[in-house]
């Protein structure tokens, strides 16, 4: 038998391409622990291929120093069936090793499967050589070694256990201390196979058909694989850092969603968690929470003889004194515009309540400096206990009942809540049973606020928005009478109407030769009902319409109720050609996993981030969040509430696709919208994009 004269520079080389696979490899099997399935399964592939590569290229660059006295031919098929083996082994490993779970049974089949095909990779492809006669295999002595190789990738296998526990500054050095071991045992692995099969003196390689020789072998073990796994590492950086980025900006919007920009005091949806835990833990312990509602008197004044500026510094001290006089378990935030919100824990009697609210009386009635003028203020309290005075659910809504008695009382003082305070009930019961004639006499009509291309000024759609012509009450907004319908059960049919009325509309416009987008806004109830999508399909069907005409809103918050639901309600939808748009963003909690399985194709900023663009960099830093992540995931951004010519230019320096808002247009009658685009008769000159009177678009058959 022919002895190997090993050269050692050959196998270093082979043991750092070694290394380099088995920590390109494990980079890349972090990913494989991802919830995104096709990201998990994108990880595995590309770990699998840079272990099956680095095998295979290890073992030919040994080979390369094996001192053989002939040129080495081998058969290409079965070369190529090594990689094959090398992959399906390795995929097979990694998928039962990194495992969610961490059941130590997957980690040791993993480690075993792992172990056997390093052994066996080598063999298949010493197996390949065209060899006259055939190598003499001394299987003995290799199953011998094979432990050691076992005991390697057992030994990687756990220290990537530890990297995935690892703080995030140690992880690193946990992978490369992974991949010594199993870079490792992959080249000790071609020591054994090599060293323990004999080579008979007469044998020969000679080169025939389907056969490859081993220097071009070599050539691309030493440099196309090379090259490959630098590919496939810098893939994995580049998407790691792509996650992190993506990471931090929903952190920020997470933040930005829970804080009020303004005062930087907690929002009033954060303020009502905390009161949900307060309440939990008041059951708990048998003890009492006290709410303070606050309503500073005369901001308005402030805002209109010293401007919006002064009375926005005027809310910034508030929130400061506040802030300073509330304990340490004390939570204050503010609920919006002139009003805030502060929760007493610790089982406060209602002396202790009252004690505080007219310490808070006198502390925002000291004078507060605004632009060297000296504005007093003073305040209205309302205060609600639990569970003295209603469910948690109550609680918001019966101190601001108190603190409208405070006011309605001269304000400056404070009211503890009684029952006699929600009276209006009753009035509310006279608005269901007026509402529910109104669904039937047709008092109900939709008005249309357009939306405006950012880029050219151009028209581009319009919003449907309900009305109500009552006959004593005049004009109701959608803000009265649509959470009346949700909560006593007309919301499906007012929904319907809806539906309805907007393809109507759309293909009266179409008839005139106005192909008008449209979007209307589903309700959470409207997403739970099972005909959603058949009844919207069978309106555009039965008006003849485009479904591209149509854009549904969805609400962040109104996605987040049911994400099964929605998912699969939103992509019968988008099936259904139905353009799709997440209303309100920033304001809820979706995921970044959960926001791109949605199909929807733009975001809507909510308007309470464009109201503050002038004054608070928070705000601004907040869309220009939502416009990157918008943009990140190619989707298109829809700034509602513009107002001021300011905002407009902020929101299209920011990148906003589209804008709508007052400085615009108001909402307007389907007759009003009809008059400016054929006639020029509306309230600003802007164009209509022309692609609104374009009569190339499709139309669905009669």
């Amino acid at each position: 038998m022919i002895d190997w004269s090993l050269r050692p520079g050959w196998w270093v080389g082979s043991w750092g391409l070694a290394l380099f696979a088995a920590y390109v490899a494990l980079d890349l099997s972090r990913g494989v622990l991802s919830a995104h399935r096709p990201t998990a399964m994108r990880a595995l592939a590309g770990a699998a291929l840079a272990l099956a590569t680095g095998m295979c290229a290890s073992h030919f660059v040994a080979m390369s120093g094996s001192g053989l006295p002939m040129a080495l031919n081998y058969d290409a098929w079965q070369v190529f069936g090594t990689l094959v083996l090398a992959y399906l082994g390795a995929a097979a490993s990694i998928a039962m090793a990194v495992d969610r779970t961490r059941r130590p049974v997957r980690g040791i089949a993993g480690t075993v499967v792992l172990g056997a095909t390093l052994c066996a990779a080598p063999m298949l492809a010493l197996a390949s050589l065209e060899l006259y006669p055939s190598l003499n295999w001394q299987v003995n002595a290799w199953l011998a070694g094979a432990g050691v190789v076992v005991g390697g990738v057992g030994l990687a296998w756990y220290c990537f256990s530890r990297c995935r526990r690892a703080a995030s500054g140690r992880t690193l050095a946990w992978q490369a201390a992974a991949a010594v071991p199993m870079g490792t045992a992959m080249w000790a692995a071609n020591g054994l196979v090599i060293r323990w099969v004999g080579v008979p003196w007469e044998a020969m390689s000679p080169p025939s058909a389907g056969t490859v020789n081993g220097e071009t072998l070599f050539a691309l073990a030493s440099l196309a694989v090379p090259s490959l796994l630098a590919l496939l590492l810098l893939s994995s950086v580049l998407e790691s850092r792509f996650k992190a980025a993506l990471r931090r900006a929903r952190e920020e919007l997470q933040v930005a969603a829970q804080t009020d920009p303004l005062t930087s005091l907690p929002n009033r949806t954060m303020f009502e968690t905390w009161l949900l835990r307060a309440t939990v833990r008041a059951d708990r312990q048998g003890q009492r929470v006290a709410l303070l509602f606050i309503n500073l008197d005369g901001l308005k004044t402030v805002n209109e003889s010293l401007g919006q500026a002064a009375g926005d510094a005027v809310l910034c001290e508030m929130g400061k004194r506040l802030r300073s006089m509330a304990g340490s378990r004390d939570i204050v935030a503010r609920a919006g515009g002139d009003e805030f919100l502060m929760l007493l824990e610790g089982n406060p009697s209602p002396d202790d309540s009252a004690h505080l609210a007219n310490r808070l009386l006198k502390a925002l009635n000291d004078v507060c400096v605004v632009d060297e003028r000296e504005v007093t203020m003073s305040c209205s309290v309302g205060i609600a206990s639990y569970p003295e005075h209603g469910a948690q659910t109550k609680l918001i809504p019966h101190a601001a009942a108190a603190m409208h008695a405070a006011k309605r009382n001269g304000g400056a003082t404070y009211c503890v809540f009684e029952p006699r305070m929600v009276a209006g009930v009753h009035d509310q019961v006279e608005l269901l049973r007026d509402l529910r004639r109104a669904i039937q006499h047709h008092e109900l009509e939709l008005y249309y606020q357009p939306k405006i291309h950012a880029a050219s000024g151009q028209i581009t759609g319009a919003e449907a928005l309900m009305r109500w012509h009552h006959p004593k009450r005049g004009m109701v907004g959608p803000h009265i009478f649509i959470p009346l319908a949700e909560k006593f059960g007309l919301i499906q049919a007012l929904g319907n109407w809806l539906i309805e009325d907007v393809c109507r509309q759309i293909r009266d416009w179409r008839d005139g030769g106005l192909r008008m987008r449209v979007a209307l806004n589903l309700s959470v109830h409207q997403l739970r009902q099972e005909d959603l999508v058949d009844r919207i399909a069978e309106a555009l069907v039965r008006h003849a319409i485009d479904p591209g005409l149509l854009t549904c809103e969805i609400t962040e918050s109104a996605a987040m109720e049911d994400t099964r639901t929605t998912l699969r309600v939103i992509e019968r939808l988008s099936a259904a050609g139905v353009h799709l748009s997440i209303d309100d963003f920033g304001t809820g909690y979706s995921s970044l996993s959960y926001l791109r399985q949605l199909a929807a194709e733009e975001l809507k900023i909510d308007r309470s981030f464009v109201l503050d663009l002038e004054t608070s960099a928070d705000a601004r830093a907040i869309v220009n969040a939502v416009v990157k992540l918008a943009q990140a995931l190619g989707l298109k951004v829809v700034a509602e509430g513009v107002e001021t010519e300011a905002q407009e230019k902020i929101l299209r320096t920011l990148g906003c696709d589209e804008l709508q808002g007052f400085l615009f247009a108001k909402p307007m009658s389907a007759k009003a919208l009809t008059l400016w685009a054929i006639k020029d008769e509306g309230p600003r000159s802007l164009d209509f994009r022309p692609s609104l009177f374009d009569d190339s678009l499709s139309v669905a058959p009669r």
